[in-house]
Formats: C-alpha cells, structure tokens, sequence
C-alpha cells in the first residue's frame, strides 16, 4: 500500500455481538476520507465479544463483505479488524534507556519502548497494542516527541494492551476464510476513540464509555494519550434479556420494544403512557405502562455505569478526566441515558457520533457505527505515519497477523 495516495483504500469491519458491520473507504488526496461503501449483518456466533460459532460469524462475515463491496464497486482484499472481550487486559508500564550519543535517536525511541514493554505476560495472552503515553527526558517529563533533543537518559510511559491468543485466532480464522487479509488487529474503544473524540477532550482528559451488544467497553484519556483500558462483559443483550424475562415476550419483540419505547430513567417517563406486549405461544397480547418498562431499564443501565464507576475509581482515572464522559455505542442511543449517567458519574456527559469522514453521514453520524467508522480512521492514519512521526503511532504488534500466528493458519 502506498501512503496516503489518492484513492487508498482502507477497510474496517467491526465484529460485535449483535452485528457485522463492514465499512470501505477511500482516502482522499487532500488526507479527508471518503466513506464508499457499509456492510452490516446480525451476528449470532460470538457471545461477550468471543467467537463462539466459527462458522456462522464466518457467514455473517461474508455476507457483510458482499454487501459492501456491492455497494462501494470494488473488491476487498484486506481490512483492520475491530477486537473486543473480556480477555482483555490494558496495563501501564515505564521503560529507562540511556540515550547513547547524547541526542534521541530513532533507536533510542525504539530501545525504550522495548524496555517497556518487556513485562510477564500470561502464555494465553498476547500483546496486542504499545501505546506511547508520556516520555521524560532528564527528569522533563510531558514530552510528546523526544527526537533530536539532547539529554542522557530517556523514560517511556507506555500504555499496553493485551488479548487472548485464542480468541485472536479465532477471528483471524473467520476473516482469512472469506478471503481477506488481516491488516491489524485494533482494541475497539481504541478504534471508537477516533470517530468520537475530540483533540481537546483527549488533552483535559475524558474516558469514553462504548456499550455494545455483549461488552461495555471502558477508556480513559489523559494530557491527549490513552492511559486506561477495561472491558465489562455486560452491555445491551443484558438490557434485552431483562426486558424479555420482565415482559414475558420473545426476544425479537423485546429488543423492539427497548428500542421504541425504552427510557434509563423512569422519571422521565409518565404513568398514562402505555404500550402493546405481544404474548408467547398464541397468547394475546397485552397492556403495559411504559414506566414499568422503564424500571427495568433502569436498573440494568444503573448497573452498568456503576461498574464503570467503580472501576475508575480504583485505577485512579476518576480524578482524571475533567472533560467527563462520552457514551457511544448502539446500547447509549436509549432515551435518558445522558441524564442517568450524569447523576451517577456527577460529571459532564454527551452521546458521541462518528465525525470526520464524507459520504453517507446520514447513515453513520450513530453511535452505533462508532467502531467501524472508527477503524478505517485508525488505518488511515497508520498509513500516512511515516518515519519522522511514528513514535506517537500506536506500535500494533497485529501489523503483521500471520507471521504473529507462525503462518500455521
């Protein structure tokens, strides 16, 4: 691939719970991109963010592949693919070098980041992103782009992302069987951070909170770096589910029925307003106050954020992020989970929609695309980081996915 030519193409496909999504995209001379085609099919074979099913999130895949591809005219051959589970594992970890002829070198940058991330990590894991945060020269620490300065010993504060081996493979299995090419591997909320957020949010500090089908994905940005990630296996599947055993009512029509009439806080909602269940097994249906609706929701969503909650506050972050929280994702489009979030949190909040691409704005300026939009924005800027500036560049340990699972696939 050459870079940022005009007329690149960049693929991103985001393997949720509940759906494929496929996105292809061009970018254009002048670095905007240009979204050409969107793919999207229900998934039915992962569970939590993990491949449960090879087979049908293979179709799903591929039907999603076709979709796009028909869409854009033109045929994909590789694509960065989005990750998520709760096998993952975000950690912080410093590396120290001295800084050999007295000026950063470019081996210098590499020798540190090396140091950094040269911790145990468990046999069935594997690292999956080395995301520079910080780098402190003589004791000068807020150092974006140590280069060329003069010092003697340079320090690394590196933020690492790790992933299970088999959970990795498996999605590379499913991908490689619709004849694609695994460009990298990406952390989802990583991804989502880059159609979501905002320069100035990332520098104050900001913790991004996308709420998927099967995973609640957690991220926390300090003085413009990722330095916290987590995952919660409970996101809106949990929400449905609730709603089907509390209404007694299939599935299909429970995730209607949210959809439609669904609201975090049952304050906000009136006691007259009401609304049709249908029954089970031929059963008619039913009358039900959209207030008693609501109450279920709002225990789950409640449930939800005070995970989130808790777990910032143990890793410090909650202190960190004055610029508040952004919800995206398909399970933060429900009506009051802005005003719930704000009274657990007790700090700014806003619903995040992809931004900075072209073409079908329409369609993707929604949550719920935040991933995939986000995707094809990390693999542009991969592509047009060349050697000068790659030290702020996420050092993707996926860049090469075959040779990372041996070519034994």
């Amino acid at each position: 691939m050459s870079l940022t030519s005009e007329g690149e193409m960049l693929v991103g496909i985001d393997i949720g719970t509940s759906k494929i999504v496929v996105i292809v995209a061009e970018a254009n001379v002048d670095n905007s991109i240009q979204i050409l085609g969107i793919g999207s099919h229900p998934s039915k074979g992962l569970r939590n963010g993990v491949v449960v099913d090879i087979e049908s999130t293979t179709m799903a895949i591929k039907k999603s592949i076709q979709e796009a591809e028909s869409m854009a005219g033109c045929h994909i051959t590789s694509a960065y693919v989005g990750i998520s589970g709760s096998h993952i594992r975000g950690l912080n970890s410093e590396g120290v070098v001295k800084i050999k002829e007295g000026e950063v070198k470019y081996s210098d940058v590499d020798s540190v980041i090396e140091t950094a991330q040269a911790m145990a990590i468990p046999a069935d894991q594997k690292l999956l992103h080395v995301l520079p945060r910080d780098y402190i020269i003589d004791k000068q620490d807020g150092i974006k782009e140590p280069l060329g300065m003069a010092g003697a010993r340079l320090e690394a504060k590196v933020h690492l992302v790790t992933c299970s081996e088999n959970s990795s493979q498996n999605i590379y299995k499913c991908v490689k069987a619709c004849g694609l090419n695994v460009e990298g591997f990406v952390l989802e909320q990583l991804a989502s951070s880059y159609s979501v957020l905002t320069q100035d949010e990332r520098d104050l500090g900001v913790c991004l909170i996308d709420i998927g089908g099967g995973t609640t994905d957690i991220a926390a940005f300090t003085e413009g770096a990722i330095s916290y990630t987590d995952v919660i296996p409970i996101a809106g599947d949990h929400v449905t589910h609730d709603v089907a055993e509390a209404l007694r009512t299939p599935r299909t029509q429970a995730e209607e029925i949210k959809r439609r009439y669904g609201c975090a806080v049952s304050s906000l909602t009136k006691s007259e307003e009401v609304m049709m269940v249908p029954g089970m097994g031929g059963r008619p249906e039913r009358e039900l106050s959209r207030q008693s609706l609501s109450d279920v929701l709002e225990r789950r969503y409640v449930e939800i954020f005070s995970i989130v909650q808790q777990k910032l506050n143990l890793s410090g972050f909650d202190q960190l992020t004055p610029a508040g929280l952004v919800l995206t994702g398909g399970a933060s489009r429900i009506e009051g989970a802005v005003e719930l979030a704000e009274e657990v949190f007790h700090m700014p909040v806003r619903i995040g929609s992809p931004t900075l691409f072209e073409g079908f704005s329409e369609i993707l300026s929604n949550p719920i695309y935040a991933t995939s939009v986000g995707l094809v924005l990390y693999g542009h800027k991969q592509l047009r980081e060349d050697h000068l500036n790659y030290i702020n560049r996420d050092k993707n340990i996926f860049s090469r996915v075959s040779r990372w699972f041996g070519g034994n696939l």
